[in-house]
């Protein structure tokens, strides 16, 4: 399937990451809807990737609604009648909360929210649209983690607590390892991959990277060959010169 045939939806894609995955993604080819809560924000950042001459749609999309997820599914089927491609970028991080440096200290609420974004809204949008990637018996899903959710490197990393944002992007993993496995069968490939610490407006002016670099081993994944990655954990592609997984 050429990726002039392929419609690929970017949760969370009117700024940062979202955006600069989706830029990427509609310059080789592929259809993309941006998606975003904010209508308003997300018409203007079509618009400006229209300008360069992109192709892409848009609908807002609230992943933690569910009437929001199923008429933008709905809209989908009518519109397009199948998804290709599914990058699940939209997340929050509460860590500069100065409660967010302790465990002892973090807010339940705040957990509880984190997770109702970063876990099961991605759960959500993904068991809505999975039906879509299985009529043509084709998909590949790319869940946004980071390496702070590695159970292996946790003990030794240089990181914030920030436990909220961890143990949300560790739950994230294992919806990624879960849902590979059930899909092993469809020609549905799910993988998670770290796009490391960018300049974004959640990781700030200090960041040492670029949003675009951050997208790279998203775009990777989103377009991996038949009997490509399955379940696996990727590193940003910029610390390696190309894709190198990261130990759960």
């Amino acid at each position: 399937m050429s990726a002039q045939n392929k419609i690929a939806v970017v949760t969370g894609s009117n700024r940062g990451l979202g955006y600069a995955i989706s830029r990427k993604l509609s310059q080789i080819g592929n259809k993309v809807i941006l998606t975003s809560r904010n209508q308003t924000d997300g018409l203007a950042a079509k618009e400006q990737l229209s300008s360069e001459g992109l192709t892409v749609d848009y609908h807002a999309l609230d992943v933690t609604s569910d009437a929001s997820v199923q008429q933008f599914t709905d809209w989908l089927r009518e519109t397009y009648g199948k998804v290709d491609i599914l990058v699940n970028n939209a997340g929050v991080n509460p860590a500069t909360k100065p409660e967010e440096s302790s465990l002892l200290t973090v807010q339940l609420e705040t957990m509880r929210s984190t997770f109702e974004t970063n876990v099961l809204a991605v759960l959500r949008i993904t068991q809505a649209l999975i039906p879509l990637m299985k009529v043509h018996n084709y998909g590949r899903i790319v869940n946004v983690s980071t390496e702070m959710a590695s159970l292996t490197s946790i003990p030794n990393d240089y990181y914030p607590l920030a436990p909220s944002y961890r143990l949300s992007k560790i739950g994230v993993n294992g919806l990624t390892v879960l849902l590979a496995k059930e899909l092993q069968s469809d020609n549905i490939l799910v993988n998670a991959y770290s796009p490391g610490w960018m300049k974004t407006d959640m990781g700030g002016d200090n960041a040492p990277f670029t949003a675009e670099e951050g997208a790279e081993t998203a775009v990777y994944l989103a377009t991996l060959p038949d009997g490509g990655a399955q379940g696996r954990f990727f590193a940003e592609m910029r610390k390696f010169g190309g894709p190198v997984q990261v130990q759960w």
